[in-house]
């Protein structure tokens, strides 16, 4: 399987780009793709609006890493636009692709990997549910689908994804707490 990390945001909430924040040593972007690398989850594609990220976000991730950037065609036009790009160039190939936002520092591989148990013949994607909220940005998607389903609606992904055909896997909150605002990085830890 492969994998995307979304971190073609403007973190405008936050004030300051999120994918490079650090928790215990290591930025936001490098946390969420250990997590993806430990589940084999590679190679790990990771979308950025603008070159510069590139450089920037690659100097704080692990070398032995495989990563794959790609700058997105309309900087800021959103997750919909990665996610479609990704599902369609793939090379033919139909594996499921693993998501994930760059703004999730305590996602674990065990996640990752319980997913894709989860993810059932039929359905379209498997979703994390923390009990109140699924989370689509940290969904398995089977390319595809997914992709044919995005072209025709562009509605948010909470929308759709609910709408689809979908499993859903129940988790800890505290793993998928997406960091938004300076305050969500106080005195947390899972």
């Amino acid at each position: 399987m492969r994998s995307l990390i979304l971190a073609g945001g403007r973190s405008s909430r936050m004030g300051r780009d999120k994918a490079v924040i650090e928790i215990g040593g290591s930025s936001l972007i490098s946390r969420v793709a250990k997590a993806l690398s430990d589940a084999s989850l590679e190679p790990i594609r990771i979308a950025v609006s603008n070159p510069e990220d590139v450089d920037h976000y690659g100097r704080t991730i692990d070398d032995e890493i495989e990563i794959e950037w790609v700058v997105d065609a309309e900087p800021h036009a959103g997750p919909i636009e990665a996610i479609i790009e990704a599902a369609f160039d793939n090379g033919g190939n139909s594996s499921p692709i693993q998501l994930s936002p760059v703004d999730v520092p305590w996602v674990t591989s065990e996640l990752f990997l319980s997913l894709a148990e989860t993810l059932e013949d039929g359905d379209i994607l498997a979703m994390p549910n923390d009990g109140v909220w699924s989370h689509p940005l940290l969904g398995l998607i089977r390319p595809k689908e997914v992709g044919e389903f995005l072209l025709r609606d562009r509605r948010p992904l909470h929308e759709q994804f609910s709408e689809a055909r979908h499993s859903l896997l129940m988790v800890d909150p505290k793993l998928i707490r997406n960091v938004n605002y300076p305050d969500d990085l106080e005195g947390y830890s899972p």
